[in-house]
């Protein structure tokens, strides 16, 4: 009997906890954060296959025999890591709302 108590308690806080304003609001911020930077991520992923197959935009000379393809391809690693940074920074925020919404899940 007291499993399926418990049960029914645990459904009940999580629904009062996910329609709670602060639940809301990481949600609401990790969506502004992470849809952005997918989509630049994929673009910029994508490009440089689309762009050394289908055109010869890249095929130009940057540096002595170092082409545009070179540099593209190496400013992809600094792309990953910037991100990760960048994520890295964010994630103490959404650390902060996410203890916020356990606090206020724990009062119910």
């Amino acid at each position: 009997m007291e499993a399926k108590k418990t049960k029914v308690n645990s459904e009940s806080d999580y629904t009062a906890i996910v329609q709670s304003p602060s639940f809301q609001k990481l949600l609401s911020e990790k969506k502004k954060f992470i849809v952005p930077i997918t989509i630049f991520f994929f673009c910029f992923y994508f490009a440089l296959p689309v762009l050394t197959s289908y055109s010869t935009v890249l095929n130009h000379k940057f540096i002595g025999s170092i082409t545009w393809a070179w540099v593209f391809a190496f400013l992809q690693f600094v792309m990953t890591w910037v991100l990760c940074m960048l994520y890295s920074k964010k994630a103490a925020r959404f650390d902060e709302l996410a203890n916020k919404v356990i606090k206020e899940g724990g009062t119910n």
